[in-house]
């Protein structure tokens, strides 16, 4: 596959890259705490059913990834890669409406990075219970998508408007909602107001 010679290539050359917070060999677990089950946005609901292959239930554990260099270099090279290679415009621009999640080819709203992220992920061998869709308000108090990764050294984003992989508490975001680990159908809260919140994610690019 083409995508996955190119992260391959690239990795060799990024074998030292470092991370933000020390990431690894972290002793202390850094994990966003869950409010409940919540309501998943519009877009998603309408992404799974378009492409219900890619929103199935594979197992009923929390899956933390026990990470290595290799892995925390592979993550930093799927984020700027992508981030390089697809160009940020909003679903009104692209398609006409506000909410539609589609896999990006070369340009796309930032829900359309986080599901490129997330399957070339999983086809370079990441657990798919561990790679969550997750909804935050950015600095702006505007919606925004990023892509979290549960590890044994708490949890980390993939954003499209930064290429290090971040600490989801070192970001300046609030943090709304996520896929759940065990059914990636549901959605859980990570804020305790969100439980009530609509399906829109409102987001720019």
């Amino acid at each position: 596959m083409r995508f996955r010679a190119a992260v391959i290539s690239s990795a060799v050359v990024c074998l030292c890259v470092s991370f933000s917070a020390s990431a690894f060999g972290v002793a202390m677990k850094y994990e966003a705490p869950e409010y409940g089950n919540t309501l998943p946005p519009v877009g998603f609901v309408k992404f799974c059913a378009a492409h219900p292959q890619d929103c199935k239930t594979l197992s009923n554990k929390q899956e933390r990834i026990s990470m290595s260099p290799e892995r925390w270099n592979l993550l930093y090279v799927v984020n700027s890669y992508i981030n390089g290679r697809i160009a940020p415009i909003s679903d009104q621009d692209l398609y006409g409406e506000d909410e539609h999640w589609a896999y990006p080819t070369d340009a796309g709203d930032c829900e359309d990075y986080v599901l490129l992220k997330k399957r070339n992920l999983e086809e370079l061998g990441f657990s798919a219970e561990a790679l969550l869709i997750t909804v935050v308000l950015d600095e702006k108090g505007e919606g925004h998508a990023v892509l979290t990764i549960t590890t044994d050294a708490g949890d980390y984003i993939l954003d499209n408007r930064v290429d290090e992989v971040l600490r989801w508490n070192d970001t300046h975001y609030k943090f709304l909602k996520r896929q759940s680990h065990s059914n990636p159908l549901q959605w859980v809260a990570l804020a305790k107001q969100s439980t009530t919140n609509s399906g829109h994610v409102a987001s720019g690019n």
